[in-house]
């Protein structure tokens, strides 16, 4: 516990200048769009120049960079991060609106991609060489090769179009119908998960096999143990803690991929408020969700890294 407790504080410690500088890489993409943003919000309304500056002065986009960048830092400290030019609504209550979405899709993902990387890659270490083998790395292969985006096109040919079998570009709330969310959420979870599912399962594979090799298990088998006892209680405990390590940075990939994702099957998660931000030159929204983007990939790296410790009792005596 103390040990967690102390790589938290690290953690926490160095999250702070990672912030500062996502903040700033952001702020200076969004300087380089041609677009202005008063110009992007009375795109449909005729509005002479002295309104357009008088706009631009009230919403502070006429101040320097440096000005415009340190106001934002500190509307982040305060827990704020501004609101949208085009209708005045809070980007904090667009982000609470559109998170929870972006985290179902991630999380499904997650589980179909572990539950099918665990299995995958322990069935193919045990059978290793073997045609099982074979079949599972030829899979794999195929999968890493795969970007989420073609698997969704396949997804919604196959199984939304010719066999409509789940429903394509439309959400529904997991308290309205849990049924009709799972549906919804099947497909796009899916694509998401097809490629981590695939890298996860060679990585497993690949520390089963080296675990497999030691020399404990052979004893334990000379010594009459059943093979499901052994894989079961020792071997995939230990073979899963480099996996484990790899873990965070795949859910990242995941977090990243659903934005993609989400504006494929139209849902209304992260992706859709990025994207209508840097459509419409926003750029109030497209930091505040890059910036929670790249929070929620630092946090869940913390939180994988504390599950390492604990399950590696080396790297808990290594930090001390």
């Amino acid at each position: 516990m103390v040990m967690a407790l102390r790589l938290l504080g690290q953690r926490v410690i160095s999250l702070v200048p990672l912030v500062l500088g996502i903040i700033l890489f952001v702020f200076t993409v969004m300087q380089f769009s041609k677009t202005d943003p008063a110009v992007a919000v009375f795109a449909d309304a005729p509005v002479s120049a002295d309104q357009l500056d008088q706009f631009r002065e009230e919403n502070g986009l006429n101040k320097p960079f440096l000005v415009k960048y340190f106001v934002f830092v500190g509307m982040v400290l305060q827990g704020q991060l501004g609101k949208s030019l085009a209708t005045g609504e809070s980007v904090v209550d667009m982000i609470a609106t559109a998170l929870p979405l972006t985290l179902q899709l991630t999380f499904l993902g997650l589980l179909i991609a572990l539950t099918v990387a665990l299995v995958l890659g322990t069935v193919s270490a045990i059978y290793r060489d073997r045609w099982v083998d074979q079949l599972i790395r030829f899979i794999t292969l195929l999968g890493v090769a795969a970007p989420s985006f073609w698997i969704a096109l396949l997804l919604v040919q196959w199984l939304a179009i010719e066999n409509p079998i789940f429903p394509s570009g439309r959400y529904i709330n997991p308290g309205d119908s849990f049924s009709g969310w799972l549906q919804s959420m099947t497909l796009p979870a899916l694509a998401l998960a097809f490629p981590i599912a695939a890298q996860m399962t060679r990585i497993i594979r690949t520390s089963m096999v080296e675990e497999l090799d030691r020399d404990y298990v052979r004893t334990a088998r000379g010594g009459g143990l059943h093979p499901v006892v052994v894989v079961g209680r020792n071997v995939l405990r230990n073979a899963l803690i480099n996996p484990l390590n790899v873990l965070g940075l795949r859910v990242g990939y995941l977090m990243g991929g659903a934005v993609v994702i989400e504006q494929m099957f139209n849902l209304p998660g992260m992706g859709q408020i990025m994207i209508e931000g840097v459509k419409n030159n926003e750029p109030a929204i497209v930091q505040g969700a890059v910036l929670t983007i790249a929070l929620g990939f630092v946090i869940i790296n913390l939180i994988v890294d504390i599950l390492s410790m604990i399950a590696n009792p080396k790297l808990r005596s290594h930090t001390a």
